[in-house]
């Protein structure tokens, strides 16, 4: 029984190793290490990269590994549309924008056909097969190690162009889909989430993370709120055209109030919430940014995302006995 550690270059920023399934101990050793995480999709852990994490691992190990090369990705190659390819991709693009979708959608599912038209440029796109199409994405998942949330995307596309642009019946093109991982999302304690929010010196950075927490926002709602959305006399924040462009309300805890008042004192936003020096939208990327600072100063799960705030917000109120519908409606599920 041996372990497989993946070759590790200077520069990463993490150990990616795999335990076989009977090493019960050696999971558990790696579990109590700090920094240590499984990736689900890829069956493998991984722990910052350092020295002392190195050879902590060959000391569980006890020896009983393997050096193993990582595997690369294989970008998937862009070539020149045709005009026809060109024609069909418009029309795509036109109805999805009739349809309503969103513009993350419209620019994820035009890089996916794009490569779909590209890979089956001499064909004529109604006579291909299911088979033909799932051969298409074998080779993407094998060859380019695509995620499975990038096969859905591809999937989604393929299928839209289908049945929205070109009509055909949704049975035909009943495209498999790679099984859904069920992992449970990552949550932070009270304490870390604490740590984590008001790590920031700057005002505005602060009131973002304590945004995000407070009212259990995803990274693209706490840019979009608008001054007017915060109702202090009511303790409530409106959400303007969230997921699915749906409208909600979330909660403004008494604690966030008194920090965002002190914020626009100081930086007197004139439209948005949250704005950038120049005035205008504060960026996803921004806050993202932001977050990653955070994370780093506060010595927390490496791993989280802001939209672990957003999980640990519900897992809270959870714990502290609100009614699970109610901290649903306030997620907008």
């Amino acid at each position: 029984m041996q372990a497989i550690i993946l070759e590790t270059n200077a520069n990463a920023k993490r150990i990616k190793f795999h335990i076989p399934y009977k090493a019960i101990e050696w999971r558990l050793q790696v579990k109590n290490m700090n920094s240590s995480f499984f990736h689900g999709t890829q069956k493998l852990w991984s722990i910052i990269n350092t020295d002392e994490n190195m050879e902590a691992l060959k000391k569980i190990f006890n020896n009983n590994y393997t050096i193993s090369k990582s595997t690369t990705t294989v970008s998937i190659p862009k070539k020149k549309l045709s005009n026809s390819s060109m024609e069909e991709l418009a029309k795509f693009e036109q109805k999805i924008i009739l349809k309503g979708y969103s513009q993350h959608t419209l620019r994820s599912y035009r890089i996916e056909l794009i490569n779909y038209l590209s890979y089956f440029e001499t064909r004529d796109l109604s006579a291909i097969t299911k088979q033909e199409i799932e051969a298409y994405l074998y080779m993407l998942v094998t060859k380019h190690h695509i995620s499975e949330t990038k096969q859905n995307q591809v999937v989604n596309a393929i299928k839209f162009y289908y049945e929205k642009v070109l009509g055909l019946p949704r049975e035909y093109y009943d495209i498999q889909r790679p099984k859904r991982t069920q992992s449970l999302p990552n949550v932070l304690s009270t304490k870390e989430v604490s740590k984590l929010i008001n790590s920031p010196q700057n005002l505005k950075h602060k009131a973002i993370l304590y945004t995000i927490y407070s009212a259990g926002l995803r990274l693209g709602e706490v840019i979009n709120i608008r001054i007017e959305d915060i109702h202090s006399d009511t303790g409530v924040i409106y959400i303007k055209g969230a997921k699915g462009k749906k409208d909600r309300k979330t909660v403004l805890s008494n604690k966030l109030l008194v920090l965002l008042r002190s914020y626009y004192k100081e930086y007197k936003p004139s439209y948005w919430l949250f704005e950038g020096q120049e005035g205008g939208q504060y960026s996803t990327a921004s806050v993202q940014k932001i977050f990653r600072k955070a994370v780093k100063a506060s010595n927390i799960n490496p791993w989280a995302t802001p939209h672990t705030l957003r999980h640990s917000f519900a897992t809270h109120l959870l714990q502290n006995g609100t009614n699970l519908r109610y901290v649903q409606s306030l997620l907008g599920h």
